[in-house]
């Protein structure tokens, strides 16, 4: 009986059991401690150089967000810039060719009045010279058909005419009426 008492004792002073997920009171008294003194170092020491370093990029980032804005404007103005000489080339050039065209049509026009007034110059030095060539070739057939016609006279009435002017005076008074014949026609 004696061991049933010492067992029913020791169930009474038992204590009830503890969770063990509670940790004990001088754990967590030790635990904080340490854990204040952490985060009082962290934030007097860490978290303002933290700070520091973060709004230093910030204002970095801001910065290179102002410059990139600035930049693209400029780049804006540089392109408008640049597309309104490029316009301004673009009708200078067509004014230019407008220019060289007329300039081109007058010097045509020009080349051509020069080359008919020389035609026309080459016409009537060509038709001076064939009616020279033609009145040259009139007297050389009058003085060669004189002679024939006295030759041909001589032999019809078996005598010679030697008398020139008076020959040629006849050649002369036959040719004119030949030609008188021929523009009656």
């Amino acid at each position: 009986m004696l061991h049933a008492f010492v067992w029913a004792t020791t169930l009474t002073e038992v204590e009830p059991a503890k969770n063990p997920l509670i940790p004990e009171m001088y754990d967590i008294v030790w635990s904080v401690v340490p854990f204040a003194i952490v985060l009082f170092v962290f934030w007097k020491l860490v978290l303002p150089n933290m700070q520091k370093t973060l709004d230093a990029r910030a204002e970095k980032i801001e910065g290179g967000i102002a410059q990139a804005e600035t930049a693209q404007k400029e780049a804006a103005e540089a392109l408008e810039k640049y597309n309104a000489l490029l316009q301004e080339a673009r009708a200078e050039a067509a004014d230019i060719r407008d220019k060289a065209r007329a300039e081109g049509a007058i010097i045509l026009a020009e080349l051509k009045d020069q080359a008919t007034d020389a035609a026309e110059a080459i016409t009537t030095k060509a038709q001076q010279q064939i009616e020279a060539e033609r009145l040259a070739a009139i007297q050389s057939l009058r003085s060669e058909v004189g002679q024939l016609a006295l030759e041909l006279a001589g032999r019809v009435i078996g005598e010679q005419v030697k008398d020139a002017k008076a020959s040629s005076a006849v050649v002369d008074r036959f040719l004119a009426d030949i030609e008188k014949s021929e523009k009656s026609k």
